[in-house]
């Protein structure tokens, strides 16, 4: 197994103070590895970076086109979103038009990272309730595709046909036999991969055109536009899944997991790339993804919406700049393209 490589410092005034070490990997459709760092076999959890593959199911099923549904509920169906009212009130509407109610999700209840979400909720005395999680509207997702196949409501079981049908999707994508699964923070069995077989996947999505056939085709390409074409809905105000992908207008398709986990969608190349930074961080897994992004021809480094996950600067209580946030010199190499 090879190690982790240093992909991002932390520096204060002359001094690297920190280094977050990880694992990332770019590859085309056939599972060719245009680059890498670290380890791209590494098993991974890929968390919610991987919302698209359990999306696939939902269209390439004609369970999305029976429900009549949008790109902005596909969209909505890969998000990690705010939990703000233009999340919220759209998977609502998308519940009723099901004959369903908030009470049919298993996601589980969130406080919104939305502020003005917090605001209304402490206003009012209530709690948070399933439709501000950040998982709502895959949850939407899943119980649309349940609906057609007309399966049982615990539909989150890793044995229901709705995952069953989400891991052969999960397994198809990859080119791998997942090794397992974890159970994610909104219930879901979330499936294993290596960062390679990740990759591919999104390279396939990415290509979708040439490399895919039949309904999974046009569910990759259906799954992809509605990402791009709306920012906001799989993330959120200043979350920077929204604001690189509006940035780079359809150039890449990028999203995020927990636990440092990355992933990117190039449409233009035919190509995918994961990342994973092993201490989880986040401030690491967006300076990571931004180097690659430069690095693959498809970001400007001067851009302010890359600029500030790129070389975002370290400032203490008094606001001064006491050092930065960096990609290791090893892995961005000046910005040398791939």
């Amino acid at each position: 197994m090879t190690e982790a490589a240093a992909l991002v410092e932390i520096t204060r005034g002359p001094f690297v103070e920190g280094v977050h070490r990880g694992h990332a990997v770019v590859c085309d459709a056939r599972g060719g590895v245009r680059a890498a760092w670290g380890d791209p076999e590494r098993i991974t959890l890929p968390r919610s970076s991987v919302k698209i593959l359990q999306a696939l199911p939902l269209v390439e099923s004609g369970a999305a086109e029976a429900a009549g549904l949008g790109s902005e509920q596909l969209a909505l169906a890969c998000a990690s979103h705010n939990g703000a009212a233009m999340h919220t009130e759209r998977v609502a509407a998308w519940l009723d038009g099901l004959g369903l109610a908030e009470a049919d999700l298993r996601c589980g209840a969130q406080m919104p990272d939305d502020g003005p979400a917090r605001q209304a909720l402490r206003a009012a005395g209530q709690g948070p309730c399933q439709l501000h999680n950040n998982c709502s509207g895959k949850h939407a997702g899943f119980l649309t595709l349940n609906r057609h196949l007309g399966a049982g409501s615990e539909y989150v079981d890793p044995a229901h046909p709705v995952q069953r049908a989400v891991l052969e999707a999960y397994e198809g994508m990859t080119g791998e036999t997942s090794p397992g699964f974890g159970i994610d923070g909104c219930s879901a069995p979330n499936f294993a991969a290596s960062l390679r077989g990740i990759a591919t996947a999104m390279a396939r999505i990415a290509g979708a055109e040439s490399v895919l056939e039949g309904s999974r085709r046009a569910a990759a390409i259906r799954l992809r536009e509605a990402m791009a074409l709306h920012p906001l809905l799989i993330a959120g105000e200043g979350r920077p899944c929204s604001e690189i992908v509006a940035t780079l207008g359809g150039g890449a398709v990028v999203k995020t997991g927990a636990e440092g986990v990355f992933i990117a969608i190039l449409p233009q190349q035919g190509l995918g790339l994961a990342l994973k930074i092993e201490d989880g961080a986040t401030r690491a897994s967006e300076c990571a993804l931004a180097a690659l992004l430069v690095r693959l021809g498809v970001a400007d480094p001067g851009h302010p919406m890359i600029e500030k996950r790129l070389n975002p600067h370290q400032l203490n209580r008094a606001a001064r700049v006491t050092g930065e946030i960096r990609p290791a010199a090893g892995f961005y190499e000046g910005g040398a393209p791939l």
